[in-house]
Formats: structure tokens, sequence, C-alpha cells
């Protein structure tokens, strides 16, 4: 019996058939949502994404069918509309994409079909995370496979409807996952944010109007048109629609990928599921959305995952990556470790992030060492603060915000190191050890799809 929370709809099959071969997909009812949305107006199958409120899978929560309204009508203008794929997955944490892509490729390749149709676009492109080598070449042999059925071509199904589709592989740089970055690379360029307006929408790609949407996004999309907007909505919580990948990981017994309906509490999520913390441990914290987003107390563990909820609590369901914490964790020495990933991962366009995540750096190395004085303190929750805001993009304020949390709500831990000139933890703490179950899903996962791809 499944455990409480856990609700199938992207992985139902993936049990007990091997999803990657086209022929085992298509016995399970692969490619007749494509089939169904071709023979239907764009329009209405833009329908049915609005009334399913399926909100964006990637970091920012934004409802994938509003999105895609705001494109032109494939009429209303000159140029051509594309839809970009964004399969970077670099937010740490996280590792849900690359398991749909090597599970299920061909869920992937028929929601970007589907989406596609939906807005008229010329043209798509998947920019695939450069690390992915395996994901890459299944995703590319689900694609050769896709053409040969006419699921992906200059004739999709016979509707008359043509599609060409093109996997770019980026060189694993954080900020290629902001979405702006990315077409920045795509095009050639060194991946750095664009200001906006113009958003995407209106001039994206190649300056066309282009939607872009995350790996899960899309791969949800065969789903909502096989089961209706309305009935996909009913999933879920209010504004907090259908299933979600959850990746679970840090000090907990069951690290790995989840497939939950929004909603369902984390203390589902990290004990009935995952295990709980091994060796008895107390948790002390958990961070609900990857990296970048506020850390949640132990307190507030049985705030539920959905969009709102987390919202209310001052955090973010972000990435859906989760991370547990427990009681052996120095919170300055993570938020240190924070704070030096988004200094390398900066792309130094904009000062307060260049500058700011470096400061953030120097200040948080000195309360580690117990050599910072009471006003650096004062001087690092600043320095977050005139970040946060006043960045071209979001990664500025991927450094500030959870570090401004770790102060906020593990002052006294923060203030001890001030008060005993250095960590109370000496070296007894966990960070060395949080990725260990991660680790280890990954490792089964590679031994899961050493599959052919010929």
């Amino acid at each position: 019996m499944a455990a409480k929370g856990l609700r199938k709809l992207l992985f139902e099959h993936a049990e007990n058939h091997d999803l990657t071969r086209l022929e085992e997909y298509e016995a399970v009812g692969g490619y007749a949502s494509l089939r169904k949305a071709v023979g239907m107006e764009r329009q209405a199958v833009l329908d049915e994404l609005l009334a399913a409120d399926v909100r964006g899978r990637g970091g920012a929560g934004f409802p994938m069918g509003r999105k895609a309204s705001f494109l032109p009508k494939p009429g209303d203008t000159p140029k051509p509309i594309y839809l970009t794929a964004n399969a970077d997955e670099s937010e740490p944490g996280t590792f849900k994409d690359r398991e749909i892509m090597a599970r299920l490729p061909h869920m992937f390749v028929e929601g970007c079909v589907i989406t596609s149709f939906a807005i008229g676009a010329d043209a798509a492109f998947i920019y695939l995370r450069g690390e992915y080598l395996k994901e890459f070449e299944i995703v590319r042999a689900a694609l050769e496979e896709a053409r040969e059925k006419d699921y992906v071509g200059p004739d999709v199904l016979g509707s008359g409807y043509g599609l060409r589709i093109v996997v770019h592989r980026g060189a694993g740089a954080y900020i290629c996952g902001e979405e702006t970055a990315l077409l920045e690379s795509l095009e050639g360029k060194r991946g750095q944010p664009r200001s906006k307006p113009p958003f995407p929408a209106i001039s994206g790609l190649y300056a066309s109007p282009t939607l872009i949407n995350n790996v899960e996004t899309l791969a949800t999309v065969p789903k909502i048109i096989e089961l209706g907007g309305e009935e996909y909505a009913r999933i879920g919580v209010e504004n907090s629609a259908g299933t979600r990948l959850f990746s679970l990981s840090g000090n907990v017994a069951n690290g790995g990928n989840y497939e939950l309906e929004l909603g369902t509490p984390l203390r589902t999520l990290i004990y009935d599921i995952g295990g709980g913390i091994p060796e008895g441990r107390e948790l002390k914290a958990i961070i609900p959305g990857g990296s970048s987003v506020p850390v949640l107390t132990a307190a507030e563990v049985d705030t539920p995952l959905d969009f709102d909820s987390m919202a209310k609590v001052g955090t973010m369901l972000g990435s859906g990556a989760v991370i547990v914490i427990d009681d052996r964790c120095c919170m300055v020495q993570l938020g240190l470790r924070v704070a030096q990933f988004y200094m390398h991962e900066s792309c130094g366009k904009c000062t307060p992030c260049r500058e700011g995540t470096r400061w953030m750096v120097q200040l948080l190395r000195k309360i580690d060492a117990g050599e910072a004085e009471q006003t650096e303190l004062d001087l690092l929750l600043d320095v977050c603060d005139r970040i946060l805001g006043n960045c071209l993009c979001p990664l500025g304020d991927a450094a500030a915000m959870p570090v401004a949390s770790y102060v906020a709500k593990f002052m006294d831990e923060f203030q001890r190191h001030l008060d005993e000139g250095g960590c109370p933890f000496g070296g007894s703490s966990s960070l060395d050890h949080v990725t260990a179950p991660v680790d280890q899903h990954h490792a089964r996962m590679r031994s899961e799809i050493e599959v052919p791809v010929a």
C-alpha cells in the first residue's frame, strides 16, 4: 500500500514498465494526449492548461496557462514563436528533472509537443544541463523514436502542424537556470541575465516570443490533457493543483524523489515517507525548496507542502528540494557554505550581487572563526538587505534570503560564535554528511538507467 501522501500521476506506470522505450510508453497510453490535443483547437488546449491552474515546477510557481496566454497568437506576429524547456536544474538539492528525463523521456517530449502546438511554436529547444550526459542520451534517443512515429516532425500525426525540437547542452552555470540568462546562452552568448521588460513572452529567444517552462511542468501537460483541466485542478489544494516531485535529501533515512499531492505536510514527507532522522537525532531545520529559499525551524514541520502555506511562514516551495538538517548542524557554517556557492556562481553583471555575496562570505568567515564584532553581525543583515530586490535576476536574492533567515531564526547560535570566540559545535557539525542520502539515491538511479538508448 502506498505511503500516506504519495499520489503518482507522472510515475504511475514507471515501476512496472521501461518507459524509455516507445512501445512500452504507448502501451500505457503514451502519446494519446498528443493525439487528442492536435484534434482540438489551439485555444481549447490553452483553456485546459488555464483550467488546470498548474503552477510552474521550476521555482517561481507562476501559473503555466497564464504564462502561455501572454504570447501573441501565431497570426498576430510576423516573428516565429518558440518553446524553451529549462532542463538546466542547477538548484542545490534538486534532482527531480533528471529522473523525469531518465525514466520518462517520452512523457517530457509529449508535453513539449502539446505545449508547442498550443502556442503555435515553430520550434522547441531543450536546454539541458551539461553534466547530465546519460539523460541527454536518453532524451535524444526518445526524440529519434518520436520522429519515426510522427509524434515530432514536419507533420505531427497528420495534423498539418510541424515542430522541430533541438536539444542544446549547457556548460554547467547556475545562472543559466534563470530564464533570460538561459536564452543568452542558447544564442551563443555569455550566460548573463537580461533587463526586463521586455519579457520573453514578447521578446525572448532571437528576439521572438518565447515560452519557457521547466521539465516537470512540461511533463505534467499530457496528464492535464488526459484528465481535463478542471479534473486535474481538483487534485491538491486551492492555488496548488496537482502532484509534485520533491527531492528529499540531507539528514534523513530515505533520500530520493517522491511524487506527492500538493498540500501534503512536511512531516509526512520527512517521517512517514523519508523514514525520519537517522541515529535518533533531533530535527533542527528544514530547507523546503532548494538552497535559495528561507529556512524553516523544527516547530514548522507541520507546514503543508503547497505554495500558499509556504508563503504564510515566510518561505517558498521553490524547486521542491527538501533538505533536512539535524541538531549537529552549525547554521553559521551552513550560511557560509550557501554564500560561497552563490558568490562563485554570480555572473558579476550586477554590483549588489557581485560585491554583496563576497562581502557576505567575508563576514560569515569571521563569525564562524569567532573573530567578528557585534557590529559585523548587524552589518551582515544590512548587506543582505541591500542585495534583496536590487539585481537583474534572483541570484542575489537567492544568496541573501536564506542567510538572513538563518540569522533571524537561529540568532542565538550566531551570537554564541561571537560570545564564545568560535563555533560551539567544534568539529561535530553534520555539514560534511548531509549529502549522503542523495548521493546514494543518485547511485541507485544510475544503476536503473543503464539501458540501451539506441
